[in-house]
């Protein structure tokens, strides 16, 4: 209740009430609204202001968030390099290590599988930016398990490699007589006319001439089997067993140098160019059996001769002359 305001009046020596004009009242209540029109707008700033301008704490947090955002960046460009040499690896590994080892490759739906079941990632959900974080460890995992395959799979080719170079060792893969002391090579293998009867006849081997006491060689890694002459025309001879199927015969030795069940190398000194057995001349027959079947031998001649020499050697085997045993 606003208060009433009075006024002496000397001409009636008694107080009278103050009467405010229209014109004041109009303008207080103005002035009251412009007033309170303007606080409102300042209060309203005020709040704006608030909100725009964050607390330290808002600052730390955001700050704290951007942080984060830049280590999921450089995670993820990790992991695409991650996944871009292992993806060169896994190539090289189908199309090469596993293709020269005659291995079957990885499947690619096998390399990149997921995980069925269970849901690994369900504690990861509830949170603002839950999809990042799954994709992520999804990503990480899958890559885990790639490595993981990829390890076991060169483990794998460590075998084979290992497995292939005692193969590689082990076939008869040069002359049984170095060229230095091959008179000729004098028959090879096929249909030749028999020394004795001169009836055409299958000839299993290959014929290398030498003079007596010449020194003859393992053609691959193996172990002796048989070093004796109680086989029908070989005369003195050796059995060289090398493993995967492949097993090499040296007869009409003069004598031997290994005994049975001992293990030689490529190119250990075996025995000497003889003529026992069925036998016309000093030479050494040579023969290759694979998995019991007699084959060429001069398919394995890559180990000791030029492309020149095995060429001459070709068309010699290919005559068909008169074999020495």
């Amino acid at each position: 209740m606003s208060k009433v305001k009075y006024y002496y009046d000397p001409d009636t020596l008694s107080y009278r009430k103050i009467e405010p004009k229209k014109s004041k009242r109009y303008r207080n209540l103005f002035l009251f609204l412009v007033g309170s029109a303007l606080f409102g707008f300042l209060g309203l700033i005020i709040l704006l202001n608030t909100r725009w301008v964050n607390t330290p704490k808002e600052l730390s947090l955001e700050r704290e968030v951007r942080n984060y955002e830049l280590q999921y960046d450089i995670l993820n460009r990790k992991m695409e390099q991650m996944e871009q040499v292992l993806a060169n690896i896994e190539e090289r590994d189908n199309n090469i290590y596993r293709l020269y080892f005659e291995a079957n490759p990885i499947p690619e739906e096998q390399r990149r599988a997921g995980f069925g079941g269970i849901n690994r990632y369900k504690s990861l959900e509830g949170f603002n930016n839950s999809e990042i974080i799954i994709n992520a460890t999804k990503r990480l995992d899958i890559i885990q398990k790639q490595m993981v395959i990829q390890s076991k799979s060169l483990d794998e080719i460590a075998k084979l490699a290992e497995e292939k170079e005692k193969l590689l060792a082990s076939i008869p893969a040069i002359q049984p007589i170095s060229n230095e002391d091959l008179t000729r090579m004098a028959s090879g293998y096929g249909w030749r006319s028999d020394p004795f009867t001169k009836a055409r006849k299958m000839h299993w081997g290959m014929d290398f001439t030498a003079p007596r006491g010449t020194p003859i060689y393992a053609t691959g890694d193996g172990k002796v089997t048989r070093a004796d002459n109680r086989s029908s025309g070989y005369g003195k001879h050796v059995r060289i067993d090398h493993g995967y199927g492949y097993l090499s015969l040296y007869g009409h030795m003069s004598k031997y140098n290994v005994t049975v069940g001992q293990k030689v190398k490529r190119g250990d000194l075996i025995g000497f160019v003889g003529s026992t057995g069925r036998s016309e001349a000093p030479h050494v027959h040579y023969e290759v059996f694979k998995d019991g079947e007699r084959i060429n031998p001069i398919n394995f001649y890559y180990g000791s001769l030029t492309a020149e020499e095995f060429d001459n050697m070709l068309k010699l085997a290919n005559q068909e002359n008169q074999s020495l045993d």
